[in-house]
């Protein structure tokens, strides 16, 4: 039986035929096939691996072929996030939120729904030939940005709750708020958070030339179906260079996202800063966004562990002080996010705290231990006569504790 400890972290270079891959260790964005884990048979395997531009994967030696003194998946990335956090907590606080999260809930609901049919329309809009209407987006754009500078834990949470059959225009609308967060916490000036949340949202737009076949494949996709996958970027591009009114911004992040900083990625190879630092932006937002979202063949993971994701690629893939400041910009334990408390509790993270990242507020819900439901209580973790902590993050499925339940609606 696999275990923690049977979980390996080892250099592609050292990956022989015989192991079993636990995990790919790239988000499925960037690879063709149709599951994380599986065994490598052959040596054309491990080439394939090589060539997508993967620098580590981790190997399950209780399923396959082991290397001495790898470390453990557990230990690998607990150290990463660890060290972040320790960093972290000697920074100055984050901007604080001008309006209470009660106060802005509902519109955030509201739009929240607008946006996801407004791009769902699009989307259709453009597989029938028509232009995007600038004069839809902008008004949705300008609306989300409102609702994030006055609280960006009222929307925020509710893009991450998707459907299977709508991913692809839900995640243009998590990207689309992400970014503006993101922009938020960078101090970006107000237009160009506008306009980099315009390209977030319309940064898939040529997934729109894709045909659904490639895009909802639930196996291996062959190397011609990953080639017309990786096309919609270009198509992007030509989509939104015929809108008119689209700004440089919004073309950096669609046509870069999928960009990464060693010059792994596509449609350029760009790397470093030769990629913008909207593209950069974008390509953190994009994968993390896809980390977390489930799908018919991918399982999504908790924000916590998909943060962690993001910290340890940045060895490679993204810009380290832009993947630090987005962690900043979201909370270690981001709004929506299920965490187990000191008591033995599990509570959903409600809002953060700006003087304290550690100490959002939490509505705990559920006892561990005993497995069942309690009275609702929301506890503010800053709060002096707070006596109880978070002590890491728990996945919601392992549970089967539904969020929607839980999220503020």
């Amino acid at each position: 039986m696999s275990t923690s400890a049977s979980i390996k972290k080892i250099p592609v270079a050292q990956l022989r035929p015989g192991m079993y891959i636990h995990d790919v260790n790239c988000s499925w964005l960037d690879h063709p096939f149709a599951s994380s884990s599986f065994a490598v048979r052959d040596e054309n395997r491990v080439r394939e691996i090589n060539n997508l531009g993967i620098h580590n994967v981790y190997i399950d030696t209780h399923r396959g072929d082991g290397v001495a003194d790898a470390p453990t998946e557990e230990e690998e990335v607990q150290h990463e996030i660890d060290s972040f956090m320790a960093d972290i907590a000697k920074e100055p606080p984050r901007e604080n939120h001008p309006l209470p999260l009660a106060a802005e809930i509902e519109r955030a609901r509201r739009l929240h729904s607008d946006a996801n049919r407004i791009v769902r329309n699009m989307v259709q809009d453009i597989r029938l030939g028509k232009q995007i209407e600038m004069e839809q987006v902008e008004p949705l754009v300008e609306n989300m940005v409102d609702s994030i500078f006055r609280n960006q834990d009222a929307l925020l949470p509710l893009a991450r709750l998707k459907d299977h059959d709508s991913y692809t225009f839900q995640h243009s609308v998590s990207v689309c708020a992400l970014l503006v967060a993101f922009g938020r916490g960078l101090k970006l000036e107000r237009p160009a958070i506008k306009e980099l949340a315009i390209g977030g949202l319309l940064h898939d737009v040529g997934k729109a030339r894709v045909p659904d076949e490639i895009l909802n494949k639930p196996a291996k996709l062959t190397d011609a179906e990953f080639t017309k996958m990786k096309s919609h970027v270009v198509q992007s591009i030509i989509i939104l260079q015929n809108t008119p009114g689209i700004s440089q911004i919004a073309l950096d992040v669609a046509g870069q996202h999928h960009e990464r900083f060693d010059g792994s990625g596509y449609p350029n190879q760009l790397k470093g800063e030769e990629i913008s630092l909207f593209g950069r932006m974008g390509a953190i937002v994009d994968v993390y966004d896809a980390l977390t979202s489930d799908r018919v063949y991918h399982k999504g993971m908790p924000p916590t562990a998909a943060l962690g994701r993001l910290l340890e690629w940045s060895s490679y893939h993204f810009d380290p002080a832009l993947v630090k400041a987005y962690v900043k910009s979201l909370g270690i334990y981001p709004t929506g996010s299920l965490v187990r408390m000191e008591s033995g509790r599990l509570g959903v993270v409600l809002e953060q705290n700006a003087d304290n990242m550690m100490k959002p507020r939490v509505n705990v819900i559920y006892h561990a231990r005993y497995q069942r439901y309690l009275k609702p209580e929301v506890l503010d973790l800053a709060g002096s006569g707070c006596q109880d902590r978070i002590t890491g993050h728990e996945d919601y499925a392992a549970w089967g504790i539904d969020p929607k339940r839980w999220l503020p609606m």
